[in-house]
């Protein structure tokens, strides 16, 4: 997990880590978009915690609903919104003390202003935290592998191009793969799941980007379970919205929301 990180950046956030084991900031998630991907954010934050014994690992509050109105439908199709689901969530985990808010959904991110007008604590971005990671990289040029309701509330561009990122997104054949993909592992076949998003992976790398963001929660699960080949040449959106939070419990100044 830390092969990309510069030995100044490693070194930084053991020493932070260290200075702020008694400090710890409690993070609350708001999940169930869907429930493995909720798992796997938290697996992904544990293992971005450099941890030497159950006590210096973060706090957090995980909240598991899966009966939201699904995303995509909802920006594609005009069909129920899933916001009145995501605020109900947002109290119960304000009620329960956390200190920020992180949501493993890359479309749950089209509402994430909605919620963050409604809470007194940051509410992260994926895009930011994929920003963030794509800057200490010095990536310039990328692409998106997410579904069609993330690709159409356009908030990865946004975000992207305010750092100078340019991000192109995939052609309509690739993207329908990668959306029979990711509704595959959310039925549980994970195995056509993975065969599917290689093949979409695989074809977006051979026109050149430098790096493929994988944009939905489903999409690195699938890839990991195949064993996908070049996936030093992708941006694990969980992965990163993972370390980002890990960097903000730890630190002495609280990160500000996107």
């Amino acid at each position: 997990m830390f092969q990309h990180w510069s030995e100044e950046r490693l070194l930084h956030r053991l020493v932070a880590f260290q200075e702020a084991i008694i400090m710890f900031k409690t993070l609350g998630v708001l999940g169930g978009m869907g429930p493995l991907a909720t798992l796997d954010f938290a697996h992904k934050i544990i293992q971005n915690t450099p941890a030497q014994r159950d006590q210096e690992h973060i706090p957090m509050l995980i909240r598991s609903i899966p009966q939201i109105p699904d995303r995509t439908d909802c920006l594609m199709n005009d069909s129920a919104s899933p916001l009145t689901a995501m605020l109900q969530g947002l109290e119960e985990l304000l009620s329960a003390g956390v200190e920020a808010i992180a949501i493993p959904c890359n479309t749950a991110h089209f509402w994430q202003p909605d919620l963050q007008a409604k809470s007194p604590v940051p509410v992260f971005h994926i895009a930011h935290a994929c920003s963030e990671s794509l800057q200490q990289l010095q990536i310039s040029k990328v692409t998106l592998m997410a579904t069609d309701g993330t690709l159409k509330a356009g908030f990865y561009p946004e975000i992207l191009s305010r750092q100078g990122i340019q991000l192109e997104l995939p052609p309509a054949d690739i993207q329908q793969k990668i959306m029979r993909g990711i509704y595959s592992v959310k039925s549980g076949n994970i195995a056509l799941g993975g065969k599917l998003l290689n093949n979409a992976f695989q074809s977006l790398l051979n026109q050149g980007f430098e790096r493929v963001i994988l944009g939905c929660t489903e999409i690195p699960l699938a890839l990991d379970h195949l064993g996908a080949e070049h996936l030093d040449r992708s941006l694990d959106a969980t992965s990163a919205l993972a370390s980002f939070c890990v960097d903000w419990s730890i630190s002495a100044q609280p990160l500000q929301a996107a």
